[in-house]
């Protein structure tokens, strides 16, 4: 299974390893909270853009599909982004920089709350959104993927998922340049902050189980991200790349990102149940479990 994975994901070898060590005992503890809960199972996964957390959501889907025969989906905050007319009328209403998807405020979170509770109320089908990164927009609902119900693990993963809203007082300091010179009077970062307050932890409290793939601190964000954005290119097909980011792009583009992945890099580790800490070519180097107060080191 762990071969046909890294054939599928094109990762390295050394990802068998990695699951060997880490995701598959993950995976089972997992299956071992489904049956005992013995419900619809939800788990939260946070990791800054790029660290790998949509591939463990793979992984672990596959594992306990074809391992313990469950019936797992897997949701990324990503598809739930506004259209871009949606966008442009908050940018008009709101703050011009909320033109960009990417910030609390930017996913339809009243959608996501209706899937979530679809698959917790186990509906015997439940469509589940895509967002093309390439347009910038959503699939149309014709193309959404149809789940069969019930589902046994939802396993939630995005960027910022789990993430809570700053003390006001930290919202007086720029975090970069971007917040500087376009975000002179705090508009747009202090409406991010209601925006988490109010939408996003309630849905954080659907959660049952919560897990981080922590970077070592977000300069790493930028090489993460344009090795991210160059399998995209790699993966898409000539006229599907309007929508993908030149390096200078990029180096924009996760400025929207800095404030709130600095905040989980300091606030998220103490609220998860597992941390897996990487370093800068995301390897484990630490595994630290909240419930047995263990850290385990890779010294491999």
């Amino acid at each position: 299974m762990i071969e046909q994975f890294i054939s599928k994901h094109r990762l390295s070898s050394g990802f068998a390893q990695t699951a060997k060590q880490y995701y598959m005992p993950l995976a089972e503890k997992i299956a071992l909270h489904h049956n005992v809960a013995n419900s619809t199972y939800f788990v939260g996964l946070n990791g800054c853009q790029g660290s790998g957390k949509s591939t463990l959501a793979d992984f672990l889907c596959d594992y306990l599909t074809q391992q313990k025969n469950l019936k797992v989906v897997v949701l990324s905050l990503d598809d739930f982004y506004f259209e871009q007319r949606k966008r442009q009328s908050l940018a008009h209403t709101v703050h011009p920089l909320f033109a960009t998807r990417g910030v609390p405020g930017t996913h339809d979170t009243a959608k996501m709350l209706e899937v979530l509770n679809a698959l917790s109320e186990k509906k015997p089908a439940v469509a589940i959104p895509r967002f093309d990164k390439s347009t910038d927009n959503p699939y149309p609902e014709t193309e959404w993927p149809i789940i069969d119900g019930p589902v046994d693990v939802v396993i939630v993963e995005g960027w910022c998922w789990g993430v809570e809203a700053q003390n006001p007082v930290e919202l007086f300091t720029t975090a970069n340049d971007l917040e500087a010179t376009e975000d002179q009077f705090g508009l747009w970062r202090r409406y991010v902050n209601q925006q988490l307050l109010k939408n996003y932890q309630p849905l954080y409290a659907m959660m049952h189980y919560w897990l981080m793939l922590k970077a070592p601190d977000f300069s790493n964000v930028y090489n993460w991200r344009l090795e991210q954005e160059q399998k995209l290119i790699a993966r898409s097909l000539k006229g599907e790349r309007a929508g993908l980011m030149n390096p200078a792009q990029i180096k924009r583009f996760i400025q929207f990102y800095q404030r709130l992945t600095e905040h989980a890099l300091l606030t998220l580790p103490s609220q998860c149940d597992e941390v897996f800490n990487l370093d800068t070519q995301r390897k484990i180097v630490a595994h630290i479990v909240k419930d047995t107060e263990q850290e385990k080191f890779n010294v491999g």
